[in-house]
């Protein structure tokens, strides 16, 4: 293991910060019951288990998840880093430590920044597709924001962020084939990485890869390779594409079951959807740095094609979309929702 993640820990520990976990005056898990009921009723999804309990975490607690669930995709590319590492001879140890270090300080930042904004999160591990999948609710950020749109009704306010994450819940609990098909691809990407130390300008040492992209490849689901050959490409746009249609569908589905069962619906996508455009400078620089506006737009790309899917053609057109992996639209269908609303049309039976 190569990446330091005590010192990981700590990092994430310190830009959580320690605010304690308010009570929030809503019973979350019968928001999560009534939103499964609500999902299910208009998309047709059916879980084939049990839905996850609904978990009040604070900052500390979700970063320690995210950190766990990030080992698992990091540790893999960083013993492949240290292999190539041996061939530096007595320089080896060094070079791991420091690449070590540099990895769990890059981890830790990015879950720890990440900790302060998430508001809900259907955790799910797709290096271990046997794990038990979490429905988490970060408390302190859910009061803070509370707090800072003082017009947000309370229990419509976090019945809308329920709703968002139960749609994930029933995509993945709905859709038999989804869970195993997105692991797959990305064991099969990290299987083709090709980590590469090149000789440095300055000094002669090795330099290592950035391992902002690594973080960045990891939470918003943009893979940027290391070193990127046709084969990785091809799997990182299939994988774009799919994560693009599963945060679309999301949000048509919310606007669909939302303007149906929570009170002032359309003030509170309006303030939500002004939240999520409302950054400084600073912050929009850092979301940048780490990926984090590829998220934006997968929710924006995907909500488009959506839409125009469920508008022209019907919803039980838009739910080929999980029939099987080749309904998935390929990223140029994104753009092009008609197109691909012809191919995956069922064939008409001749009379």
């Amino acid at each position: 293991m190569i990446v330091d993640w005590g010192l990981a820990r700590q990092i994430a520990g310190f830009a959580a910060g320690s605010d304690p976990t308010p009570a929030l005056g809503v019973d979350l898990q019968a928001l999560a019951d009534a939103a499964e009921g609500q999902v299910a009723g208009y998309t047709g999804l059916a879980l084939s288990g049990a839905c996850p309990p609904a978990e009040a975490l604070d900052r500390r607690a979700w970063a320690e998840v995210n950190l766990a669930t990030l080992a698992d995709f990091l540790d893999p590319v960083g013993e492949r880093l240290g292999g190539r590492m041996e061939g530096a001879g007595p320089l080896a140890g060094a070079l791991r430590a420091a690449a070590g270090a540099t990895l769990a300080a890059e981890a830790g930042l990015v879950v720890g920044y990440m900790s302060q904004k998430v508001l809900g999160q259907f955790e799910l591990s797709l290096m271990q597709p046997e794990s038990a999948p979490r429905l988490l609710f970060v408390t302190p950020n859910l009061d803070r924001t509370l707090r800072q749109h003082g017009e947000l009704d309370r229990e419509s306010f976090i019945g809308w962020v329920v709703l968002h994450e139960m749609t994930h819940v029933l995509q993945f609990g709905g859709v038999p084939w989804l869970r195993g098909h997105m692991s797959a691809l990305l064991q099969e990407y990290l299987r083709s990485v090709e980590v590469r130390i090149e000789r440095g300008q300055a000094g002669g040492l090795p330099s290592m890869p950035d391992p902002a992209r690594i973080i960045e490849s990891f939470r918003e689901g943009g893979l940027v390779a290391l070193v990127q050959t046709r084969e990785q490409r091809s799997i990182m746009g299939r994988m774009q594409a799919t994560m693009a249609v599963i945060e679309g569908y999301s949000e048509h589905v919310m606007d669909a079951v939302g303007e149906q069962v929570l009170p002032h619906y359309a003030g509170l996508r309006e303030a939500m959807d002004r939240r999520r455009r409302s950054r400084s400078t600073p912050e929009r620089i850092l979301m940048k740095l780490l990926g984090m506006d590829m998220k934006m737009r997968q929710y924006e790309d995907g909500k488009r094609f959506c839409d125009a899917v469920a508008d022209r053609h019907g919803l039980e057109r838009l739910n080929r979309v999980w029939a099987e992996p080749g309904c998935m639209p390929a990223l140029s269908e994104l753009s092009e929702p008609d197109t691909w609303a012809a191919r995956v049309a069922p064939q008409a039976v001749p009379a």
